[in-house]
């Protein structure tokens, strides 16, 4: 990381702007899927979401699952239509309003998605049991305290 701009010292500020850019930046890399899983990381929110979803006695349209992951209508389209072209997911007409189209899994997915969740859940139990399941929980309270502190505050400045 760097320390400098233009020849000067960076500020305490800066310093913690970078920090968290580059925070960001990793997280954002960082991929659990691999040769091992059938799906993307992506895609396997996505699954997981439309599981739970079920789970729930729930249904979920396009929009819900970009609410949901945190990225755009468009993207959550072009996703959907690679998956459906491949047989993971397909569009299911609602009874009343034929314009709505929820996503769910077809039943051969249904079993990939699984052995995929529990490969996940063995990988991060393994990794939460070699950073310490305290440090863990202690490091996800901080990081949520955090963001909720940047979300009041941004919502307070909103309001001046």
């Amino acid at each position: 990381m760097a320390t400098k701009k233009l020849g000067k010292k960076l500020t305490v500020n800066e310093k913690h702007m970078q920090m968290l850019y580059a925070l960001s930046k990793r997280r954002e890399a960082l991929a659990i899927a691999n040769k091992n899983t059938h799906f993307k990381d992506t895609e396997l929110r996505l699954l997981a979401e439309i599981v739970q979803a079920k789970g729930e006695g729930e249904r979920l349209i396009s929009t819900q699952l970009a609410d949901r992951l945190g990225i755009t209508r468009s993207a959550i389209s072009q996703i959907v239509n690679r998956l459906e072209e491949n047989g993971i997911v397909k569009r299911v007409p609602d009874t009343v309003d034929r314009k709505i189209a929820y996503i769910e899994l077809t039943d051969e997915t249904l079993e990939l998605y699984k052995k995929d969740w529990a490969y996940c859940q063995h990988f991060f139990g393994k990794l939460i049991k070699k950073f310490g399941e305290d440090k863990f929980c202690e490091m996800c309270a901080l990081t949520n305290e955090f963001i909720d502190m940047v979300e009041a505050e941004k919502k307070a400045l909103g309001k001046k």
